[in-house]
């Protein structure tokens, strides 16, 4: 079975990186989309797109899931909100299929790399394209609303829906660049080394990550201090969000639950977008003459004052 379980997690791992830029997966029940940030040996990362949340999906409550899936089938409808992200995942694995009832062990069915909750990338821009042309439509619906902005109760329902729906894709699409731009960065600052930019400076900065050993290691140092064991053990609610997905248990025999009410964004038009950015660009190409050169004088005067207010900080 480990041997198995090890085929499994590294077929997930490669899924997981094979994806297209800008794809996302949805969790089956509540379909709150996620991106996949990263893999390493013990664990997927992943980034919730409407909250900006990361959370490690770990290895090994994968194991405990696909142990569960190898005798039966697992319900959509009761997987509990921690374990979605894990049942998306693993329909991404090359023998495991889903459709509107239940998860299951299919490998004549399944084909590795697809799933019913893979949102592919909508268009074929760049990342930077997409946040340039976000940016765009957000800084136009901030013209057009001028002050009413500073005051969001007072807007219009759809104007406020698509002010939430721009700065939440800017934020967002800005954030996936922000990381594109780490790692070069990193390779060319050395240690207590700064950079400066147009715009700001940089420094390198480390931070400790601790990952806990293997609990039998943990027990053993413990046990020769005369540590009680008791002292470090607890709840995991990752483990015991996958019990209640596989098991009997009651949700509210072992959690008590808040009702939690937030906005979630669900979908984005992108064919309005285009049509907009088409707009957009259909009037800065009207302008011609003193129009022109008085909108070109504002950014240039634009332009100066940030690189003066940089200069004197």
């Amino acid at each position: 079975m480990e041997s198995d379980a090890d085929d499994t997690w590294t077929d997930l791992r490669t899924q997981c990186d094979d994806l297209d830029p800008g794809a996302e997966l949805l969790t089956p029940v509540s379909e709150r989309p996620f991106e996949i940030e990263r893999t390493a040996g013990d664990r997927i990362v992943v980034r919730f797109g409407d909250s900006g949340e990361r959370r490690p999906l770990w290895r090994e409550q994968f194991v405990v899931f696909l142990e569960q899936l190898d005798e039966g089938t697992v319900p959509i409808a009761e997987l509990p909100p921690g374990v979605e992200p894990y049942a998306s995942v693993v329909t991404l694995a090359a023998e495991y299929a889903a459709d509107e009832e239940a998860i299951r062990y299919d490998p004549d069915d399944a084909v590795g790399g697809e799933s019913p909750y893979l949102v592919p990338a909508p268009d074929a821009r760049t990342q930077p394209e997409r946040v340039h042309d976000d940016a765009m439509l957000l800084a136009a619906l901030l013209e057009r609303l001028d002050t009413d902005a500073d005051e969001p109760a007072a807007l219009a329902t759809d104007a406020l829906t698509d002010l939430y729906v721009l700065a939440s894709d800017v934020q967002h699409g800005a954030d996936r660049v922000r990381r594109s731009a780490r790692e070069p960065l990193l390779d060319r600052l050395g240690p207590d080394q700064t950079l400066h930019g147009r715009y700001g400076t940089v420094r390198r900065t480390t931070r400790e990550r601790r990952q806990p050993k293997d609990a039998d290691t943990i027990f053993d140092a413990l046990d020769e201090r005369g540590i009680p064991r008791e002292w470090v053990m607890g709840v995991d609610q990752d483990r015991l969000d996958v019990v209640l997905a596989v098991t009997e248990l009651e949700e509210d025999e072992v959690y008590d639950v808040d009702e939690d009410v937030y906005v979630q964004k669900t979908g984005v038009d992108e064919d309005e977008k285009y049509s907009r950015l088409q707009g957009l660009a259909d009037r800065i190409d009207d302008l011609e003459g003193a129009e022109g050169e008085a909108l070109r004088d504002e950014l240039d005067a634009i332009e100066d004052r940030l690189e003066a207010a940089l200069s004197a900080g």
